[in-house]
């Protein structure tokens, strides 16, 4: 079983790191990662079809355009999401989980891991 992730950064380093990091799992197949450059680029992700499901939505919050909040706000209904570099008004928007950058990707294998149901 795979799942996906969907990645929304506006900085191109963002992509590679998390290719780097999420390696190994790709490679089992326990995840796809998909990337959005912007909220915009997000939504279209979105309303395609995601396959496999959808498990999460890992949002900057400080992006040009559509920011991670206001991209929160028009999907908390239908996806778990994750906000890096947020602020506590995300937590009241609906955000399932705050990250930092530096992104702790220990704690954030083990969210994917719970959120997904997929075993290490």
């Amino acid at each position: 079983m795979s799942v996906s992730i969907l990645v929304v950064d506006d900085e191109p380093d963002v992509a590679e790191l998390f290719r780097q990091r999420f390696r190994r799992e790709t490679r089992q197949g326990k995840y796809v990662l998909h990337y959005a450059t912007s909220g915009a680029e997000a939504l279209d992700w979105l309303a395609g079809e995601i396959e496999p499901t959808l498990v999460a939505v890992l949002s900057e919050i400080n992006m040009p355009g559509m920011d991670g909040l206001r991209l929160l706000g028009a999907i908390k209904q239908q996806f778990q999401i994750c906000l890096r570099r947020a602020t506590p008004t995300a937590t009241e928007l609906g955000a399932a989980e705050l990250f930092t950058k530096p992104v702790d990707f220990v704690l954030l294998r083990a969210l994917i891991r719970q959120l997904s149901g997929i075993a290490d």
